[in-house]
């Protein structure tokens, strides 16, 4: 009942934000400047909290102890910096991708396929992940057989599609408000729970969960996870460089930043985003150390090996009831909480790819008229098509190369999109050439280290865990692509054919796509 609930109101919410949705600027961007630094601000914190900031970190702090918190400081510390350094700057009307920012900011449209290229390959891994952990979250709900999985998966499928179809960016944002509500609901609950179970103390539990741990003083130590040797240290250091960069460019998370009307309302929305993810983290914290607590490190790596099922196992034990997890409230709102999480986030990563097959694609027709209706529909038939491929390819997939898949988007988030942005807002003279380098000349590099990493091949959370074909020693390779994408970008700036770069050329009125400048783009 309680998932039926949040199922019904959050489908009503998307039928009421799908009144308007016949211009390409309510469909793309009425959410943002809508809601105003509250609403804005919320929904922004709701598409940044995904299926892998509940399990995998609640997961790694359970498994890792001090890595694990780590992690989802960097987690809030990205969004903070993304807020505070980036939410004025990326401001602009009419402006829907990332694409649509840059051909706008360098003043050359040609950048777009290579942002599009980009944000699909970053997306892509992420609304697989994110859709194969909402089947599974249905099925444990529901108590299905592992059978069902595929019906379950094509149900968050449709669900998904119906979202961001009908309800658009505005429709989209209140499920993620909603969603924002549910879970802190969730987690404080869970979290208080937890604490009260060790006097209100966090020293008494992070000790218990140390004590539970069999890693000793390890577990208090950074380096549990990845390692103690150099090669441990640096992945250690590369996975936090790329996390903490890399979730700061997500493309579904920087669209919510265009609309906003001005300065003044994107200062105000960074503690409406900020505040919950990191009430949100912390309670992931407290029950990662509940469940160690509680169980111990060994159950929780044996039932996955990178922890993902430690935050509703901790849920299990904290309300044991006769007949099993189906029958207790704890777990049916912390599951609910889950699966709105990875619903919502699937919706959200479904319309930004969609917007960027339409836009980045597809050109960039006018506002109004038959070309802007003709826009509406071909995002939408996007949006069922990414939703069709990528139900097939996660009931193909399952939980095969789960965190691979995460790698790999947040490494080329980090490596490409970030030099991209940074350059293009600081950089003077930087043009569409130094994004063509960047981009074409930083993802073969990521994809090649990766395929040679441990993320890949001889490990127990690997795609292959059977084969071992390893020879990039890191799992995460952003410590070598990271710096590479910078340089990447000085080298294409320097290489620019026709004498000054674009984006140092006056802009008239007249060009195509140009607008008057404010805020960040006045130094042009």
């Amino acid at each position: 009942m309680v998932f039926l609930a949040f199922v019904a109101l959050s489908l009503l919410l998307c039928g009421l934000a799908a009144a308007d949705l016949d211009d390409p600027e309510h469909f793309y961007a009425g959410g943002g400047a809508a809601f105003g630094p509250v609403g804005g601000g919320l929904a922004i914190a709701g598409d940044y909290i995904s299926a892998a900031t509940l399990l995998s970190t609640t997961g790694a702090v359970a498994l890792d102890g001090a890595d694990g918190i780590l992690f989802a400081c960097a987690t809030v510390f990205s969004l903070f910096l993304m807020m505070r350094f980036l939410g004025e700057p990326l401001r602009r009307k009419g402006v829907f991708t990332l694409g649509d920012f840059l051909a706008d900011r360098l003043g050359d449209p040609s950048v777009r396929r290579a942002l599009g290229v980009a944000s699909l390959v970053v997306l892509t891994p992420l609304l697989l992940v994110q859709l194969s952990t909402a089947g599974r979250i249905m099925a444990a709900m529901f108590g299905l057989p592992d059978g069902a999985l595929t019906g379950c998966t094509v149900a968050g499928g449709a669900l998904m599609v119906c979202y961001a179809a009908f309800g658009g960016m505005r429709g989209v944002g209140y499920v993620q408000i909603l969603k924002v509500g549910v879970v802190l609901t969730a987690l404080l609950l869970l979290a208080g729970v937890v604490l009260a179970r060790y006097g209100w103390s966090p020293p008494a539990l992070f000790g218990a969960a140390r004590e539970r741990s069999g890693a000793g003083a390890d577990y208090a130590l950074p380096g549990l996870h990845f390692g103690h040797s150099l090669a441990g240290r640096l992945d250690l250091i590369g996975f936090e460089a790329t996390l903490l960069v890399g979730a700061a460019c997500l493309p579904h998370i920087t669209m919510r930043l265009h609309p906003v009307g001005d300065a003044r309302t994107a200062r105000r929305a960074v503690g409406w985003a900020v505040g919950p993810v990191a009430v949100v983290c912390a309670g992931v914290v407290v029950a990662g150390l509940g469940a160690c607590a509680l169980l111990g490190r060994g159950p929780v790596r044996a039932a996955d090996p990178g922890g993902a099922t430690a935050l509703l196992m901790v849920t299990g034990a904290l309300d044991p009831v006769a007949g099993g997890t189906r029958h207790s409230m704890l777990f049916a709102i912390v599951a609910c909480a889950v699966f709105a999480t990875t619903l919502a986030a699937v919706a959200g990563i479904t319309l930004a790819a969609a917007s960027s097959l339409a836009r980045d694609f597809g050109g960039r027709p006018a506002h109004g008229g038959r070309s802007a209706a003709g826009e509406i529909r071909r995002a939408r038939l996007g949006i069922v098509l990414v939703g069709a491929v990528a139900v097939v390819v996660s009931a193909a997939l399952g939980d095969h190369g789960r965190m691979t898949l995460i790698a790999l988007s947040f490494t080329v988030a980090a490596s490409v999109l970030a030099p991209v942005l940074l350059y293009a807002l600081f950089l003077p003279g930087y043009s569409a050439t130094g994004v063509r380098w960047t981009v074409y000349g930083t993802l073969p590099l990521v994809v090649l280290l990766l395929a040679g990493s441990p993320a890949v091949s001889g490990t127990p959370f690997a795609v292959f865990p059977g084969h071992d074909v390893r020879w990039f020693p890191l799992q995460t390779p952003g410590l070598i692509t990271i710096p590479a994408g910078f340089l990447f970008g000085l080298v294409g700036r320097t290489h620019v054919r026709g004498g000054a770069p674009r984006s140092s050329w006056p802009r008239s009125s007249t060009a195509v796509g140009a607008r008057p400048l404010d805020g960040a783009g006045a130094d042009l």
